[in-house]
């Protein structure tokens, strides 16, 4: 069946797109100044890591959490500086340029994931955006989308985020049922989600691990890793909010 999209979007496919950004683009960190950038939960672990501070003071010092779309659960968004400006943003540019937001690392392009009914398969559209002050778009610069994920390694970002929505969705459901909102469950979930030194000194403290049946190499990605603690923590939440996981209980 032919894949359909809104009047007005098409996706490139193969067709190359004009685009290059480097300090020589007169508007070069414009894009860095009065930015409403939501975080995800692997966007976190890599801007943390990349300045060398734990989750919890980089959540303090660096986010707002606000009511976004999802009703049942909130979003993370970037707190500007007092000039209204990226706090990672210096005089020469991005300061954590290889550890980078997932929105950051993907523009000029937009992307839309169709899933497959096959478990673990899907199917990537992009979508080429703009805004008028962005000079990028004027460079005599030309790519693939293909070339353009590869080149700025947008691919792990994709599957970390696509697994975040998942469970996105799953929030959207109102797991919290009676509970409500800003209750117990859902400041568990959100400590699971955006606290990943919190989540593993919890699971350090409660032997967790010992509770589900993991492989070696699985256990110790777990212990080593934080983006595979936080894979498990997605699938722990499924596991406590519906029953249903790849976790199996010993």
């Amino acid at each position: 069946m032919e894949k359909t999209f809104p009047q007005g979007l098409e996706p490139l496919g193969d067709a190359p797109f004009r685009f290059a950004c480097h300090e020589k683009v007169a508007c070069f960190t414009r894009c860095c100044k009065m930015v409403e950038m939501q975080l995800f939960p692997y966007d976190v672990i890599r801007l943390k890591n990349s300045i060398g501070i734990d989750s919890q003071q980089f959540m303090h010092k660096f986010t707002r959490v606000v009511r976004g779309a999802n009703p049942y659960f909130p979003s993370v968004m970037m707190k500007l500086n007092e000039s209204s400006e990226c706090p990672f943003l210096n005089k020469n540019g991005c300061s954590v340029y290889a550890d980078r937001p997932s929105a950051c690392r993907t523009y000029p392009l937009e992307r839309a994931v169709d899933r497959s009914p096959v478990p673990g398969k899907r199917h990537d559209f992009y979508f080429l955006t703009s805004h008028d002050y962005c000079l990028g778009h004027d460079e005599n610069h030309y790519q693939t989308v293909s070339q353009w994920v590869r080149k700025q390694r947008i691919e792990q970002h994709n599957l970390m985020n696509d697994l975040w929505s998942e469970l996105d969705t799953l929030f959207a459901s109102n797991p919290w049922k009676g509970e409500g909102s800003g209750g117990e469950k859902e400041r568990f979930a959100f400590m699971v989600c955006y606290d990943i030194d919190g989540l593993r000194q919890f699971v350090d403290n409660n032997n967790v691990l010992r509770q589900f049946r993991l492989g070696k190499d699985q256990k110790k990605g777990i212990l080593t890793d934080d983006s595979e603690l936080l894979k498990f923590g997605f699938e722990w939440l499924k596991f406590i909010l519906t029953g249903k996981s790849s976790l199996l209980r010993r």
